[in-house]
């Protein structure tokens, strides 16, 4: 299968982001414990989602979203520089939660594994 002109451009722009991120956003509110999970962008290439995996309290990672989402202009700007396209995509932030919601599916994997453990522990042997 193909790879399509927005999946390469995702992947480029998501390592791009992530660089501008790391080396010229000096924002406090910034976690450093914060990656760069995906990029989506519109098939017109007018407009892309950043997702942000950040590790931390709730708000720890609001405030990184936030101030981010207030540095999305300097980001673009910065990123614009080393990536060559007729317009660099407008920019938006969001929280990337998809890790938690994998942990917590792998706990509760592991207490239904636990439980029914019990269960065929507890029954009787025939």
């Amino acid at each position: 299968m193909p790879v399509k002109r927005t999946d390469r451009l995702n992947s480029l722009l998501k390592e791009v982001i992530d660089e501008v991120i790391r080396r010229d956003v000096k924002n406090p509110y910034v976690n450093e414990l914060m990656t760069v999970t995906r990029v989506d962008i519109t098939k017109d290439l007018h407009y892309a989602k950043v997702y942000i995996s950040v590790i931390g309290s709730t708000v720890e990672k609001e405030n990184t979203i936030h101030a981010l989402q207030s540095a999305a202009g300097f980001i673009a700007v910065h990123a614009s520089k080393k990536v060559v396209m007729r317009y660099f995509p407008s920019l938006t932030f969001h929280l990337d939660d998809s890790v938690e919601k994998q942990m917590r599916m792998a706990q509760l994997m592991n207490k239904i594994s636990d439980e029914r453990r019990a269960r065929e522990e507890a029954e009787p042997q025939e």
